[in-house]
Protein backbone atom coordinates (compact mmCIF):
# COMPACT_ATOMS: atom_id res chain seq x y z
CA UNK A 1 0.00 0.00 0.00
CA UNK A 2 1.38 3.34 -1.07
CA UNK A 3 2.06 5.56 1.87
CA UNK A 4 0.56 8.78 2.49
CA UNK A 5 3.58 10.37 2.39
CA UNK A 6 4.67 9.15 -1.46
CA UNK A 7 4.27 11.82 -4.04
CA UNK A 8 0.83 11.05 -5.68
CA UNK A 9 2.19 10.55 -9.34
CA UNK A 10 5.96 9.06 -8.05
CA UNK A 11 6.95 6.69 -10.32
CA UNK A 12 4.48 7.37 -13.15
CA UNK A 13 5.42 9.03 -16.65
CA UNK A 14 3.60 11.96 -17.75
CA UNK A 15 3.31 13.91 -21.04
CA UNK A 16 2.17 17.09 -20.86
CA UNK A 17 1.58 18.97 -24.28
CA UNK A 18 1.43 23.22 -24.61
CA UNK A 19 3.22 22.37 -21.35
CA UNK A 20 5.27 25.63 -22.09
CA UNK A 21 2.82 28.51 -20.76
CA UNK A 22 -0.21 29.05 -19.15
CA UNK A 23 -2.39 25.95 -17.59
CA UNK A 24 -0.08 23.16 -19.60
CA UNK A 25 3.08 24.65 -17.93
CA UNK A 26 0.59 25.00 -14.45
CA UNK A 27 0.20 21.17 -15.13
CA UNK A 28 3.41 20.53 -15.80
CA UNK A 29 5.30 21.86 -13.21
CA UNK A 30 2.54 20.65 -10.44
CA UNK A 31 2.75 16.78 -11.70
CA UNK A 32 6.84 17.04 -11.40
CA UNK A 33 6.34 18.12 -7.59
CA UNK A 34 3.87 15.35 -7.27
CA UNK A 35 6.71 12.79 -8.41
CA UNK A 36 6.15 12.41 -11.85
CA UNK A 37 8.71 12.20 -14.78
CA UNK A 38 7.30 15.04 -16.92
CA UNK A 39 7.33 15.13 -20.78
CA UNK A 40 6.88 18.51 -21.60
CA UNK A 41 5.89 19.38 -25.14
CA UNK A 42 5.51 22.49 -26.73
CA UNK A 43 6.17 24.30 -30.51
CA UNK A 44 8.07 26.69 -28.92
CA UNK A 45 11.46 25.16 -27.87
CA UNK A 46 12.96 27.98 -25.32
CA UNK A 47 9.31 27.41 -23.64
CA UNK A 48 9.14 24.03 -22.73
CA UNK A 49 12.85 24.32 -21.73
CA UNK A 50 12.31 26.65 -19.49
CA UNK A 51 9.02 25.23 -18.03
CA UNK A 52 11.59 22.52 -17.66
CA UNK A 53 14.24 24.00 -15.88
CA UNK A 54 11.81 25.09 -13.40
CA UNK A 55 10.67 21.82 -12.49
CA UNK A 56 13.92 20.96 -12.09
CA UNK A 57 14.02 24.18 -9.51
CA UNK A 58 11.33 23.19 -7.82
CA UNK A 59 12.62 19.59 -7.03
CA UNK A 60 10.90 18.04 -9.88
CA UNK A 61 12.22 15.71 -13.01
CA UNK A 62 10.96 17.16 -16.32
CA UNK A 63 12.17 16.70 -19.90
CA UNK A 64 12.06 19.22 -22.29
CA UNK A 65 10.42 18.40 -26.24
CA UNK A 66 10.33 20.07 -29.07
CA UNK A 67 6.53 19.00 -30.85
CA UNK A 68 3.98 20.51 -33.43
CA UNK A 69 0.88 18.01 -32.16
CA UNK A 70 -0.69 19.28 -35.57
CA UNK A 71 2.32 17.13 -37.11
CA UNK A 72 1.94 13.32 -36.41
CA UNK A 73 5.04 12.76 -37.48
CA UNK A 74 6.15 15.15 -34.98
CA UNK A 75 4.24 13.53 -32.16
CA UNK A 76 5.55 9.86 -33.35
CA UNK A 77 9.02 11.23 -33.09
CA UNK A 78 8.36 12.76 -29.48
CA UNK A 79 6.79 9.87 -28.14
CA UNK A 80 9.51 7.84 -29.45
CA UNK A 81 12.33 9.70 -27.76
CA UNK A 82 9.94 9.97 -24.19
CA UNK A 83 9.70 5.94 -24.11
CA UNK A 84 13.49 6.08 -25.12
CA UNK A 85 14.67 8.16 -22.31
CA UNK A 86 11.52 7.83 -19.76
CA UNK A 87 10.01 4.84 -20.67
CA UNK A 88 6.72 4.11 -21.51
CA UNK A 89 3.72 6.85 -21.08
CA UNK A 90 1.58 6.22 -18.02
CA UNK A 91 -0.67 9.49 -18.14
CA UNK A 92 -1.26 11.88 -20.94
CA UNK A 93 -2.55 15.75 -20.49
CA UNK A 94 -3.98 16.92 -23.86
CA UNK A 95 -3.63 20.71 -22.94
CA UNK A 96 -2.15 22.16 -25.83
CA UNK A 97 -4.67 24.62 -27.88
CA UNK A 98 -5.14 27.73 -29.88
CA UNK A 99 -8.13 30.53 -29.72
CA UNK A 100 -10.00 32.39 -32.09
CA UNK A 101 -12.60 35.02 -31.57
CA UNK A 102 -15.39 35.48 -33.92
CA UNK A 103 -18.87 34.61 -35.52
CA UNK A 104 -19.60 32.26 -38.18
CA UNK A 105 -19.07 34.93 -40.62
CA UNK A 106 -15.90 36.65 -38.54
CA UNK A 107 -14.15 32.88 -39.13
CA UNK A 108 -12.15 32.32 -42.59
CA UNK A 109 -11.52 29.01 -43.83
CA UNK A 110 -7.76 29.53 -42.63
CA UNK A 111 -9.07 30.04 -39.25
CA UNK A 112 -11.07 26.88 -39.31
CA UNK A 113 -8.08 25.17 -40.20
CA UNK A 114 -5.86 26.72 -37.85
CA UNK A 115 -8.00 25.44 -34.81
CA UNK A 116 -8.80 22.52 -36.65
CA UNK A 117 -5.07 21.29 -37.06
CA UNK A 118 -4.17 22.40 -33.06
CA UNK A 119 -7.33 21.49 -31.07
CA UNK A 120 -8.94 18.93 -33.21
CA UNK A 121 -6.22 16.88 -34.75
CA UNK A 122 -3.33 17.64 -32.22
CA UNK A 123 -5.41 15.86 -29.78
CA UNK A 124 -6.31 12.67 -31.93
CA UNK A 125 -2.29 12.71 -32.86
CA UNK A 126 -1.15 12.71 -29.34
CA UNK A 127 -4.44 9.78 -28.26
CA UNK A 128 -2.48 7.86 -30.84
CA UNK A 129 0.10 7.67 -29.51
CA UNK A 130 -0.44 7.57 -25.76
CA UNK A 131 -3.17 4.86 -26.37
CA UNK A 132 -0.35 2.98 -28.04
CA UNK A 133 2.30 3.07 -25.05
CA UNK A 134 -0.30 2.52 -22.43
CA UNK A 135 -2.16 -0.89 -23.76
CA UNK A 136 -1.16 -3.73 -21.70
CA UNK A 137 -0.48 -1.47 -18.69
CA UNK A 138 -3.10 1.18 -18.36
CA UNK A 139 -3.05 4.95 -17.70
CA UNK A 140 -5.15 8.33 -17.89
CA UNK A 141 -5.60 11.11 -20.44
CA UNK A 142 -6.91 14.06 -19.21
CA UNK A 143 -8.43 16.13 -22.43
CA UNK A 144 -8.30 19.99 -21.64
CA UNK A 145 -11.82 21.19 -23.15
CA UNK A 146 -13.90 24.06 -22.39
CA UNK A 147 -17.48 25.23 -20.78
CA UNK A 148 -17.59 26.42 -24.43
CA UNK A 149 -17.89 22.38 -25.75
CA UNK A 150 -21.56 22.35 -23.62
CA UNK A 151 -23.01 26.17 -23.80
CA UNK A 152 -23.17 28.64 -26.39
CA UNK A 153 -20.32 31.77 -25.94
CA UNK A 154 -21.01 34.87 -28.09
CA UNK A 155 -18.13 34.96 -30.52
CA UNK A 156 -16.35 31.54 -30.24
CA UNK A 157 -17.92 29.44 -33.51
CA UNK A 158 -14.51 28.12 -34.51
CA UNK A 159 -13.17 27.32 -30.62
CA UNK A 160 -16.12 25.34 -29.45
CA UNK A 161 -16.33 23.50 -32.58
CA UNK A 162 -12.95 22.27 -31.82
CA UNK A 163 -13.85 21.94 -28.20
CA UNK A 164 -17.14 20.19 -28.32
CA UNK A 165 -14.87 17.74 -30.57
CA UNK A 166 -12.36 17.21 -28.02
CA UNK A 167 -15.43 16.23 -25.54
CA UNK A 168 -16.59 13.79 -27.86
CA UNK A 169 -13.14 12.26 -28.73
CA UNK A 170 -12.78 11.89 -24.68
CA UNK A 171 -15.94 9.70 -24.01
CA UNK A 172 -15.06 7.77 -27.04
CA UNK A 173 -11.38 6.63 -25.88
CA UNK A 174 -12.74 6.06 -22.53
CA UNK A 175 -15.64 3.82 -24.07
CA UNK A 176 -12.94 1.93 -26.66
CA UNK A 177 -10.57 1.44 -23.80
CA UNK A 178 -11.90 0.66 -20.46
CA UNK A 179 -11.19 -2.88 -20.85
CA UNK A 180 -7.75 -2.31 -21.22
CA UNK A 181 -7.24 -0.38 -18.14
CA UNK A 182 -7.15 3.55 -19.93
CA UNK A 183 -9.24 5.91 -18.38
CA UNK A 184 -9.96 9.45 -20.01
CA UNK A 185 -11.83 12.19 -18.93
CA UNK A 186 -12.15 15.96 -20.16
CA UNK A 187 -11.45 19.17 -17.63
CA UNK A 188 -13.76 21.69 -18.85
CA UNK A 189 -12.74 25.07 -17.42
CA UNK A 190 -14.50 28.49 -17.47
CA UNK A 191 -12.22 31.92 -18.23
CA UNK A 192 -8.24 31.15 -17.12
CA UNK A 193 -5.71 34.05 -16.20
CA UNK A 194 -3.29 32.98 -19.04
CA UNK A 195 -1.22 34.90 -21.17
CA UNK A 196 -3.59 35.12 -23.79
CA UNK A 197 -5.60 37.01 -21.60
CA UNK A 198 -3.79 39.66 -20.74
CA UNK A 199 -2.04 39.66 -24.66
CA UNK A 200 -5.64 39.74 -25.61
CA UNK A 201 -6.61 42.63 -23.56
CA UNK A 202 -3.10 44.23 -24.87
CA UNK A 203 -4.02 44.28 -27.95
CA UNK A 204 -8.13 45.19 -28.40
CA UNK A 205 -8.03 47.63 -25.25
CA UNK A 206 -4.76 49.06 -25.11
CA UNK A 207 -4.79 51.66 -21.23
CA UNK A 208 -8.14 49.84 -20.54
CA UNK A 209 -6.81 46.74 -19.60
CA UNK A 210 -7.70 46.30 -15.75
CA UNK A 211 -11.21 48.01 -16.43
CA UNK A 212 -11.68 44.88 -19.22
CA UNK A 213 -9.74 42.20 -16.96
CA UNK A 214 -12.46 42.95 -14.22
CA UNK A 215 -15.39 42.97 -16.28
CA UNK A 216 -14.92 39.62 -17.81
CA UNK A 217 -14.36 38.40 -14.68
CA UNK A 218 -17.38 39.70 -13.95
CA UNK A 219 -18.97 37.11 -16.55
CA UNK A 220 -18.24 33.89 -14.00
CA UNK A 221 -20.98 33.82 -11.10
CA UNK A 222 -17.64 33.28 -8.61
CA UNK A 223 -16.27 37.05 -9.66
CA UNK A 224 -12.82 35.91 -10.86
CA UNK A 225 -11.14 34.18 -13.32
CA UNK A 226 -9.87 30.70 -12.52
CA UNK A 227 -5.91 30.56 -12.11
CA UNK A 228 -3.78 27.90 -13.82
CA UNK A 229 -2.79 26.60 -10.65
CA UNK A 230 -6.03 25.88 -10.07
CA UNK A 231 -6.87 23.75 -13.18
CA UNK A 232 -3.38 21.91 -12.66
CA UNK A 233 -4.63 20.92 -8.90
CA UNK A 234 -8.10 19.47 -10.57
CA UNK A 235 -5.88 18.17 -13.31
CA UNK A 236 -3.93 16.02 -10.95
CA UNK A 237 -6.75 14.56 -9.19
CA UNK A 238 -8.03 13.20 -12.23
CA UNK A 239 -4.63 11.83 -13.39
CA UNK A 240 -3.82 10.14 -10.30
CA UNK A 241 -4.70 6.65 -8.85
CA UNK A 242 -6.99 8.28 -6.31
CA UNK A 243 -9.48 8.89 -8.84
CA UNK A 244 -9.08 5.63 -10.14
CA UNK A 245 -13.10 5.08 -10.74
CA UNK A 246 -13.28 7.98 -12.85
CA UNK A 247 -13.66 7.64 -16.73
CA UNK A 248 -15.64 8.89 -19.35
CA UNK A 249 -16.29 12.50 -16.92
CA UNK A 250 -16.54 15.89 -18.15
CA UNK A 251 -15.52 17.86 -15.16
CA UNK A 252 -16.29 21.69 -14.93
CA UNK A 253 -13.64 23.94 -13.25
CA UNK A 254 -15.86 27.58 -14.13
CA UNK A 255 -16.53 29.15 -11.23
CA UNK A 256 -20.38 28.60 -11.58
CA UNK A 257 -20.12 29.74 -15.02
CA UNK A 258 -22.25 26.55 -16.85
CA UNK A 259 -24.60 26.13 -13.60
CA UNK A 260 -25.17 29.32 -12.03
CA UNK A 261 -25.50 31.75 -14.97
CA UNK A 262 -28.52 34.02 -15.32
Amino acid sequence: MKKESDPLLGGKNAVVTGGGSGIGRAIALRFARAGALVAILDVTADSAAAAASEAAALGGNALAVTCDVSRQTDVIDAFQQIEAQLGPVDILVNSAGVAHIGTVEQTTEEDLDRLYAVNVKGVYNCLKAAVASMKGRGGAILNIASVAATVGIPDRFAYSMTKGAVLTMTYSVARDYVSHGIRCNALSPARVHTPFVDGYLAKNYPGREREMFEQLSRTQPIGRMGQPEEIAELALFLCSDAAAFITGSNVPIDGGFVTLKM
